[in-house]
Formats: structure tokens, C-alpha cells, sequence
């Protein structure tokens, strides 16, 4: 079953409660996003780590039901 965009951004910012983000479905076919995250836990972590929070917000559903999500994080300036 494919995921929605707003499933998607509610688990980020369950995970990452201050977290702004914006979701965008690549290709139509809701299994295929972009997703740009800000938020201030960033800050200090590299990039890798960053992702890995996100990851771990979204739970076990990547690679599952989110087949690829192109991720784009940034602390606040």
C-alpha cells in the first residue's frame, strides 16, 4: 500500500517535533518523494546524522511501503 505525503510528514514531525517540512511526490506514484526537513536537533550533526534522524522518525517504513526518499536536511540559521 503506498504512502501519502501527509503520512509521511506527520511521522517527521512526530519524530521531530520541530521539524518544518515540505514532501514532494517525484514521479505521481506515491512511492517516490522528496522531502526537505529543518529543524534546530540538526544543528551540530553532520549530514549522515541528520538523515538518520529522519530515518528513524519514519520508523521501518523505508525500503517498505516509502521505496525511496530523496532527503534534503538543514538546521535553522
Amino acid at each position: 500500500m503506498p504512502m501519502e505525503q501527509s503520512e509521511i510528514e506527520r511521522l517527521i514531525k512526530a519524530g521531530i517535533p520541530d521539524a518544518k517540512v515540505q514532501i514532494t511526490d517525484l514521479v505521481g506514484d506515491k512511492d517516490h518523494y522528496s522531502a526537505i526537513v529543518i529543524s534546530s536537533e540538526f544543528t551540530g550533526k553532520t549530514k549522515l546524522q541528520q538523515h538518520q534522524i529522519v530515518y528513524k522518525a519514519l520508523g521501518g517504513n523505508m525500503g517498505g511501503v516509502l521505496h525511496a526518499l530523496q532527503l534534503t536536511t538543514y538546521a535553522p540559521k
